[in-house]
């Protein structure tokens, strides 16, 4: 292991702790295998405008990490216009040793993505984890999801109007945002309600973080 590699998983490891993510080190060498391709892959197919492999930890794994509380419970989500596996294979390798039984859906409309996505599943076996190109809106599903969630994808009446009607009766819609969210909550469409807004705190990442969730205005959420 170089001593850049083990620099990363002490950071790793440390802001895991921090946020409360418990994860056995098969698990954290899968994340860092995972921020390795993105970077490698990053060079040629531009996933994310974030180049260092340090910021590529704290703003992407970690930022992902602090949300893992809101899939808690959840057998099918879907990420929407996962772009480079943000947030939803941070999900499934977390759920590969958390919560088993939970099935993680990809989708994006660029083929280079969804490409990259595919790769990775395969190079780290994640069984748990479907990668579908194209458009959300023409996405068509044998059984709804639990949780569908985004994150740097569309406005969040945008993501509500494409996706969902992928969502189960009492599923909700999670986005994670920045700051800027507010002005997007006034254009919600009148069928949805917001449940419920949380600042996140990321370990070693400066500037607001927020967890978004979403129901359907006319439903209590299961």
């Amino acid at each position: 292991m170089t001593e850049q590699s083990m620099t990363l998983q002490a950071q790793l490891e440390r802001g895991a702790g921090e946020l409360g993510v418990n994860l056995p080190e098969t698990g954290q060498q899968q994340l860092l295998a995972y921020l390795s391709l993105l970077q490698k892959w990053n060079a040629v197919y531009n996933l994310t405008a974030v180049r260092d492999s340090q910021q590529m930890l704290t703003h992407h794994l970690l930022d992902c990490l602090a949300a893992l509380h809101a899939f808690a419970g959840a057998q099918r989500v879907l990420d929407v216009g996962s772009g480079g596996g943000l947030p939803g294979l941070v999900i499934a390798i977390w759920a590969a040793y958390a919560a088993p039984a939970m099935k993680i859906d990809l989708i994006d409309t660029v083929h280079k993505k969804t490409a990259f996505l595919t790769q990775v599943k395969s190079e780290l076996n994640l069984s748990n984890v479907t990668v579908h190109s194209g458009r959300v809106e023409q996405l068509s599903v044998a059984q709804g999801f639990d949780i569908i969630t985004s994150r740097a994808f569309a406005s969040l009446a945008d993501f509500a109007t494409w996706s969902g009607h992928l969502l189960r009766d009492g599923g909700r819609l999670v986005a994670l945002k920045g700051p800027s969210f507010e002005e997007e909550l006034k254009a919600l469409p009148g069928n949805w309600r917001i449940e419920q807004t949380e600042r996140l705190h990321v370990p070693q990442v400066v500037g607001e973080r927020y967890l978004i969730t979403l129901t359907r205005a006319d439903e209590n959420c299961s």
